[in-house]
């Protein structure tokens, strides 16, 4: 009972973490988006929608950190965790629409340069790298999957408002204007590299695919070492959301074993999986002489 309290109270204090980073974070990116039509600059624009992606990643984060304690039900049986999974390819949609905008705006900017408010394009900079800063700070301590993957996005956040900075100094003392959609065009195709990336590892979770750093070969061959078991068939794995990992398989074992036996052998194949991050482990043992037809097993010598 103590664990099962402490471990609720870290998902509170993350949750509450990640709520604050995310109203921080969308916050500004509204003004953000405002300040940038105000002084006519792209690259403001283009980190704007970076952190727009952000917030709504944030927000993601944060709503299905709440819906998933509600656990499993009659309607889902494994629980929200997958739902993560459709707000993340919202998420991706939604950045890959803008980032065209963005770039539809900027690309004819770098033929014909347009004058840009370089104070405020430094002063945007400077209250972007404290608020993403600041949001950094807020997730330091916490280390769940959700609040390390939301610390990345921020921290790419900060880097990208350094180079506005910088841009906007460079444009303080010298006129080239042009050194702003290029900036905008720099930011908004690193955005793209990781809404692209982040949709084909979405997509491949949904497909049910092998999670990337698990090899099925390793698992096969820890699970063979114990002494018990014969040999394995119908061994799959997947991945919920990214991070709930699931596998199931048949174990064929040695006959005459006794219920002890058998629980202990389940006990050790799910202790193996523990360091691989599998959470949700299914286990069929069989005897030899008996054949696995799908779900269900049948003696082949009976009549």
């Amino acid at each position: 009972m103590a664990h099962n309290h402490g471990h609720h109270d870290h998902h509170h204090h993350g949750s509450s973490n990640i709520k604050v980073a995310f109203f921080l974070n969308l916050g500004f990116t509204i003004l953000e988006f405002v300040g940038g039509f105000w002084i006519n600059s792209v690259a403001v624009m283009s980190d704007a929608l970076h952190d727009l992606g952000d917030s709504l990643s944030l927000g993601l984060a944060w709503y299905f950190e709440k819906l998933s304690k509600k656990g499993s039900d009659r309607n889902f049986s494994y629980g929200y965790k997958r739902f993560s999974l459709l707000g993340a390819v919202v998420n991706s949609v939604i950045l890959l629409v803008g980032s065209f905008i963005i770039l539809s705006e900027a690309i004819p900017r770098i033929w014909n340069p347009e004058p840009v408010n370089a104070t405020g394009m430094i002063g945007f900079a400077i209250l972007g790298i404290l608020v993403n800063g600041a949001a950094v700070l807020r997730l330091k301590s916490d280390d769940s999957i959700n609040e390390r993957v939301v610390r990345l996005h921020l921290l790419e956040d900060v880097l990208g408002w350094i180079a506005v900075l910088v841009g906007g100094i460079i444009l303080y003392f010298f006129d080239w204007p042009i050194l702003d959609p290029l900036l905008s065009v720099g930011i908004t195709l690193f955005v793209l590299y990781n809404v692209v990336k982040n949709l084909r590892q979405s997509l491949k979770i949904l497909l049910q695919g092998t999670p990337a750093h698990i090899n099925t070969e390793e698992i096969q061959e820890r699970i063979l070492k114990l002494p018990e078991v014969e040999s394995l068939h119908d061994l799959h794995i997947w991945t919920m959301d990214g991070t709930y990992h699931v596998l199931t398989l048949h174990a064929v074992v040695k006959q005459n074993i006794t219920l002890e036996q058998t629980e202990s052998i389940k006990r050790r194949i799910r202790e193996l999986m523990a360091d691989l991050s599998v959470h949700h482990v299914t286990v069929e043992l069989e005897v030899p002489g008996y054949m696995c037809i799908h779900e269900e097993c049948s003696n082949p010598n009976s009549d």
